[in-house]
């Protein structure tokens, strides 16, 4: 074989790898679109270890997420579709409105001209009796003075007993006819000008009877475009709301994996640093917010889900309560109007077995002036300073450390977008997911330090120093994560 046809033959091969991956890819994407139906995957196919089940349903969530954002690229397209539809509809609407505005005012014009016409007309028509009536007189005159013009001398002298009557007749006549010839001659002129005005009349109300034939057609047309373009909308419509079903269910895909997920790892009480690694990872692909910094919040409400409160409430009626480790008394630890309900219901016939966050003994003189010099007797009762109250609640429950009302508030969102039944505040997956919501909706998306730090600061309600440990925290989990090792000093502050 010699080079031309060696390399002819590596160009060929080359070219056939090339089809074939393509091949593969396209081949891969269809069959992961297959595997990855839901009646498929949400029960561990027995050809598959756990691991390899896992990796699974990880792959099947990002190809949900993926098309999720793939139909919300469309539902955006329509939606600006049919805002342009809209627009140009109601464009049309207004210029078919105009139209008929155009149309009415015509047709009253032409109306109005049509009456002027016929009121013309009608003084032509007078004028020209008047004129036949001037012509007849004039007529009489002539012939009078045709008949004096007749007359010889002697039927004068005999017949007129003056003859200067005679001449004041014939100049009466004279004058009579040129007055007759002048009015004759006005009336014509007038008459001229009724034809003019008419005929000037007949053409405005021609041209206008044109135009507006012109405007209805005009009309006509736009109605016609804007009838397609209604009805292109309805079908943009229908195609909008499709996406919208077709968006809703892949969600609801990617929820069930998700949960199903949580399932497969399972639900330690007090999970290991890696396992809360995972479970981060897991709960930040949905929320986007750094991983290291929602750990760092978890790390700083509760050592990682280790310590979830050092108090138990007794008394379902005042949330009144003792501390776990003495069993001393104390009557402060939940609000009982605001959040004792939710934690009721929540816990149960469980509720004082359910561990949540104590009182922090502080008073309250109002104006910001606080005082923790604090004392509580034997039966629970809180002694602060004279012209001091108790200030502020206990009862935060779970890893994330939420009050009850504030967990009310996330229950629904972790079910719609983690696709998890009843969650629970003290099931580390659902609190994870509750911490990250919360934590983004306070701006932690941003993934700035700047806005993570005042995020932090927002979650502990205005502490300073909260929000320092927390981003010590985070920045501490985050070299572990890039480098795989961590400091003593950050092993202390973690562990």
């Amino acid at each position: 074989m010699n080079f031309s046809s060696l390399t002819k033959a590596i160009l060929i091969a080359i070219l056939i790898m090339v089809f074939l991956f393509n091949a593969l890819v396209v081949l891969a994407q269809e069959n992961l679109e297959e595997i990855c139906q839901w009646e498929k995957i949400k029960d561990k196919p027995e050809n598959l270890s756990k691991e390899d089940y896992e990796l699974l349903l990880r792959k099947c969530q990002t190809y949900y997420e993926e098309k999720s954002k793939e139909i919300e690229k469309d539902i955006t397209k329509t939606e600006q579709e049919k805002k342009s539809l809209s627009n140009q509809i109601y464009i049309l609407s207004n210029k078919i409105k105009n139209l008929d505005y155009q149309i009415y005012q015509g047709n009253i014009i032409i109306k109005d001209l049509g009456s002027q016409i016929v009121g013309t007309q009608s003084s032509i028509d007078k004028t020209n009796l008047r004129i036949g009536g001037i012509k007849e007189n004039l007529a009489s005159i002539l012939q009078l003075r045709y008949e004096e013009d007749q007359t010889s001398l002697v039927e004068i002298f005999l017949t007129e007993e003056n003859l200067s009557n005679f001449f004041d007749n014939l100049m009466a006549l004279e004058s009579l006819n040129l007055k007759t010839q002048e009015l004759l001659g006005n009336i014509k002129n007038l008459k001229d000008d009724l034809e003019n005005q008419k005929k000037l009349m007949d053409e405005e109300k021609g041209s206008l009877e044109g135009m507006v034939v012109i405007q209805t057609l005009q009309k006509q047309e736009q109605q016609n475009v804007k009838n397609q373009q209604e009805y292109i909308l309805k079908l943009t419509e229908s195609q909008y709301q499709q996406y919208l079903k077709e968006k809703e269910e892949t969600e609801k895909r990617a929820a069930e994996v998700r949960a199903r997920i949580f399932e497969l790892i399972g639900v330690p009480e007090a999970p290991t640093f890696g396992e809360a690694l995972q479970i981060a990872d897991t709960v930040t692909r949905v929320v986007k917010i750094r991983p290291a910094f929602l750990l760092g919040v978890i790390s700083a409400e509760s050592a990682l889900g280790r310590n979830v409160g050092q108090c138990y409430i007794t008394n379902s009626q005042t949330g009144s309560g003792v501390y776990i480790t003495t069993g001393n008394p104390i009557n402060r630890i939940i609000h009982p109007t605001r959040d004792l309900p939710i934690f009721l219901r929540l816990t149960g016939d469980n509720f004082s077995k359910t561990p949540v966050s104590c009182w922090i003994p502080i008073c309250s003189a109002g104006a910001g002036r606080l005082s923790n010099n604090v004392s509580i007797d034997s039966t629970g009762n809180i002694i602060c300073p004279i012209g001091y109250v108790p200030y502020g609640f206990g009862g935060a429950m779970g890893p994330a450390q939420f009050i009850p009302s504030t967990w009310l508030l996330y229950e629904g969102k972790i079910t719609s977008l983690f696709g998890i039944s009843n969650p629970n505040p003290w099931n580390v997956y659902d609190s994870f997911a509750a911490s990250s919501l919360y934590l983004y909706e306070l701006g932690a998306g941003q993934r700035t330090l700047a806005a993570e730090k005042n995020a932090a600061h927002r979650y502990s309600g205005g502490y300073s120093w909260y929000a320092s440990d927390v981003m010590k925290r985070a920045s501490c989990i985050q070299d572990f994560i890039d480098k795989d090792t961590m400091s003593s000093v950050c092993q202390q502050l973690i562990f």
